[in-house]
This record gives structure tokens, C-alpha cells and sequence, in this order.
């Protein structure tokens, strides 16, 4: 039996086995990694500002 990869819960459809994680955890891992992009410096941003 499958795990999800976010909570370790078993995964029941064949959906949610082939993206590694069940709907719920998913769509909080998609909110998070917006977030996270919004916080990430890009080194293009630094070299500018550098010069």
C-alpha cells in the first residue's frame, strides 16, 4: 500500500498514487509552494542590484 509523501496516510485511488499524495495534501502543498516562490530571491535580482 501506498503513502501519501505529506502525511503518510495510505492512498486510496489510483489518482492520488500516481501524484503521491491524496487531494487534500495536495492542495495544501500547491498553497505552499506559491508561498514559497513569492519569499524566493532569485540570483538575477541580486546580481542587479549589485551593480
Amino acid at each position: 500500500m501506498k503513502l501519501c509523501e505529506r502525511c503518510n496516510r495510505p492512498l486510496r485511488s489510483q489518482k492520488s498514487i500516481d501524484v503521491g499524495m491524496g487531494p487534500v495534501c495536495k492542495k495544501k502543498q500547491e498553497e505552499e509552494d506559491v508561498e514559497f516562490e513569492k519569499i524566493q530571491i532569485k540570483i538575477d535580482e541580486v546580481l542587479d542590484d549589485e551593480l
